[in-house]
């Protein structure tokens, strides 16, 4: 009866545990310790922008908080939903993406702002279609790396058709021009399948081949080659292809060691255009300084650390799907703060992508905070994984124990 009773108590502590709710703390302390930091540097970056366009001092503020609390929004219902039911739609959702991208040259539905057409109008809100559509194709391959795997690990073909889809989408958003988005997109989706066991000789040469496609995407347009021939000497024309940078330059100069002091910033007065956006990180290293520049570059690189711990996690559990999703995301922080700190610095041509969960970016914020509900519910995913791998050895363990009473009778006999 005793024994019974213990093994129903077993099972029930078992289940709740099952059920139980496992959330990564230190993910959301490193993702709010960024967020945050942004929140104020956008406030100081854009204060005087507010007031002379708006009236309103503390405008991108207000905007920034309530994105951010959308973004969490969305991150809870990413949570909420099973990587499993994802990756059984990954082909729906891949065709959505694409859609998006598509539907952004349709008349009436595309909306053009400062010569590109990014921007979905839907309900009288503009939407970056390329922030979430770059999400959807990287569920799309993590689902494409566990279903091949063995093709894509074996063969040059495995490799290859994954990538042809790559190409095929950063020419959409190539189209639109997004060069930088394309980037970010191909480098991160490949790293992913790089990760997922392609062999090293294929991936060496289909990077050969991307490089090379880059550099004649890169000359092909005069746009791009402006780009590019102001990057190499932005001094050369520092007053018009060449006045961002230069002001970026002279803002991170200005930083030192220390920085000028919080909200103390020069550039930022109409100096460095998109000072909030995408050159963020400029102010931030004048008002801040070196110190301040180490601080920021050591909190993303604990969220990259911790993304692909956790993908080891998953891994190391089993979870294929959910391990490829979490380095995916790790990838994609890193790439895209490496490129947006590298052009603020003048070490990469400008791309125009904003600093991840911390220059002020409607699409951009929206769908990043997003993404990191989508890394939680991995940790959940192997956290419910690994601690109902060991209920169940334990039970193992206990059931094959031989109990007092059988010893007893056993001795007896």
């Amino acid at each position: 009866m005793s024994t019974a009773a213990s093994s129903a108590m077993s099972y029930a502590r078992s289940g709740r545990n099952g059920g139980a709710v496992h959330i990564d703390s230190v993910t959301i302390a490193i993702v709010l310790s960024i967020a945050l930091l942004g929140l104020v540097m956008v406030t100081s970056a854009s204060v005087s922008v507010a007031a002379k366009e708006t009236g309103q001092t503390f405008f991108y503020l207000e905007r920034q908080l309530v994105l951010m609390l959308i973004g969490c929004a969305f991150a809870v219902l990413l949570f909420c939903i099973p990587t499993q039911l994802l990756e059984k739609v990954s082909v729906p959702l891949l065709v959505v993406a694409i859609s998006m991208l598509a539907l952004v040259f349709v008349p009436g539905l595309g909306h053009t702002v400062n010569g590109s057409r990014r921007w979905l109008t839907l309900a009288g809100l503009n939407f970056q279609a390329s922030e979430a559509a770059r999400v959807l194709v990287i569920i799309y391959l993590a689902s494409y790396a566990v279903r091949r795997e063995e093709e894509l690990r074996m063969t040059f073909g495995g490799l290859v058709k994954p990538l042809g889809l790559l190409v095929f989408v950063g020419a959409l958003l190539l189209a639109e021009p997004d060069f930088g988005a394309a980037t970010v997109l191909f480098a991160t989706g490949f790293g992913m399948l790089f990760l997922a066991g392609a062999r090293l000789r294929y991936v060496i040469a289909m990077t050969l081949i991307a490089g090379v496609g880059f550099s004649i995407v890169a000359v092909s347009s005069s746009y791009r080659m402006r780009r590019l021939t102001t990057f190499l000497n932005p001094w050369a024309d520092p007053y018009n292809s060449g006045f961002q940078l230069t002001q970026s330059l002279i803002a991170i100069g200005r930083g030192q060691w220390f920085g000028v002091g919080l909200g103390e910033s020069v550039q930022k007065l109409f100096y460095l255009p998109e000072a909030h956006t995408d050159f963020l990180f400029a102010v931030l290293a004048e008002e801040l300084g070196l110190a301040g520049v180490v601080a920021t570059l050591a909190l993303f690189l604990a969220l990259v650390w911790r993304s692909f711990y956790i993908a080891r996690l998953a891994s190391n559990a089993g979870l294929k799907f959910q391990a490829y999703l979490a380095s995916a995301f790790g990838l994609w922080v890193g790439i895209q703060a490496f490129i947006n700190m590298g052009v603020n610095m003048g070490v990469l041509p400008t791309k125009g992508l904003t600093l991840p969960f911390m220059s002020y970016g409607r699409s951009s914020l929206i769908v990043s905070l997003a993404w990191v509900g989508l890394l939680l519910r991995v940790y959940h995913e192997v956290m419910l994984e690994t601690r109902g791998s060991a209920t169940v050895r334990q039970r193992k363990s206990a059931a094959a124990e031989p109990r007092q009473g059988d010893l007893l009778l056993e001795d007896s006999e």
